[in-house]
């Protein structure tokens, strides 16, 4: 008689989102109300997420764990064969640290699976009513961070990103702001429009808007630390007409797969 060998169970990682517990997408909010065993960022994750967690479900803060602890709750968990869930901020593809974590489960054998969040970005965006890409302004988004203790690749220094003139979003750099403006104005105008969003989706959400050559007061003044994205950019701008904005997907005289245009 042949034994079918039982599949493991998989680790999910999921997406937290911005803040706003009604950010977690369905799918995210199944799989934590599952949960055996759930590893979330404390010190970026809202807990008011976890109000979607089983009372049974054992819970740790990752902001007091190390790699090796992490690793070692998610492999005796899977080895009791329990439900783990990794929750991180925002989505995991982004600064979320995921990419380690995956590597010692695939060297272990252990499947896992990845769903994403809404990115702090697009929450930002929307809080502001901007899109991030507009035709003839900018059709490029750039999404970084200042070097500090992390290192960067040295061909992504922010002066040198900066000489796109593109679509920014920096995370984690909050802190810097005046480095971040020093290096920013070797690539944009002194009038670039600046948004600093802290804590956004959240009840204390505070929206710091300015420009590259005012940006840094008013950040100091707000007491704007961390937990903030940066926003750069010509499409924040306020005085835009239609013609510039107007797309050509729903242009009346564009033609497309689904529709013939009226010339």
């Amino acid at each position: 008689m042949k034994i079918e060998k039982k599949e493991k169970i998989p680790v999910y990682f999921v997406g937290a989102g911005p803040g706003d517990p009604e950010l977690l997408t369905i799918k995210g909010r199944k799989v934590l109300e599952k949960a055996d065993v759930i590893i979330y960022a404390g010190s970026l994750v809202n807990e008011q997420v976890l109000k979607y967690a089983r009372k049974e479900a054992k819970i740790y803060n990752s902001a007091r764990m190390n790699l090796e602890e992490i690793m070692k709750v998610m492999f005796e968990a899977v080895a009791a064969e329990r439900m783990v869930v990794r929750l991180h901020s925002g989505d995991p593809a982004v600064y979320s640290a995921t990419g380690e974590q995956i590597l010692l489960l695939e060297q272990k054998g252990i499947p896992y699976r990845v769903i994403p969040g809404v990115s702090s970005a697009f929450a930002c965006a929307a809080a502001l009513g901007k899109e991030l890409t507009v035709p003839g302004i900018s059709q490029t988004v750039i999404f970084t961070r200042l070097e500090g203790r992390t290192s960067v690749p040295s061909k992504e220094q922010l002066s040198l990103l900066a000489e796109h003139q593109a679509t920014m979003g920096i995370f984690l750099s909050a802190g810097m702001i005046r480095q971040v403006v020093t290096e920013l104005s070797k690539g944009y105008p002194v009038d670039t429009p600046v948004v600093v969003v802290e804590r956004v989706s959240l009840p204390e959400e505070k929206i710091v808007q300015g420009a590259l050559g005012n940006i840094v007061s008013r950040v100091e003044e707000a007491g704007i630390t961390r937990t903030a994205l940066i926003l750069v950019g010509y499409v924040l701008r306020e005085e835009k007409k239609i013609e510039q904005v107007k797309s050509k997907l729903y242009d009346k005289d564009f033609s497309h797969g689904f529709r013939n245009g009226k010339k």
